[in-house]
């Protein structure tokens, strides 16, 4: 395998894995809105970023839950 080749399958894991770490973020609830944007950076440092954020940040957050009655919308009011 040609030293370009390798280059570009490693650059390739990594903006993947940057990209999982990033999506992730977007999708959780760090509680206040600066966590999250504090993640989101830290999500964006090449190479390493994605690991920090599994490490300290991952189990940080949580995924809110689609039964939360706040977001779901109201039945329809019938006009009768």
């Amino acid at each position: 395998m040609s030293q370009n080749l390798v280059i570009i399958l490693g650059g390739c894991f990594f903006l993947l894995l940057t990209w999982a770490a990033i999506l992730d973020v977007a999708r959780k609830d760090f509680g206040e809105f600066h966590f999250k944007v504090m993640w989101g950076f830290i999500a964006f440092i090449p190479f390493i970023g994605w690991l920090i954020y599994l490490i300290f940040g991952f189990k940080k957050g949580q995924v809110p839950s689609k039964a939360d009655p706040a977001t779901e919308p109201s039945p329809p009011v019938d006009g009768r």
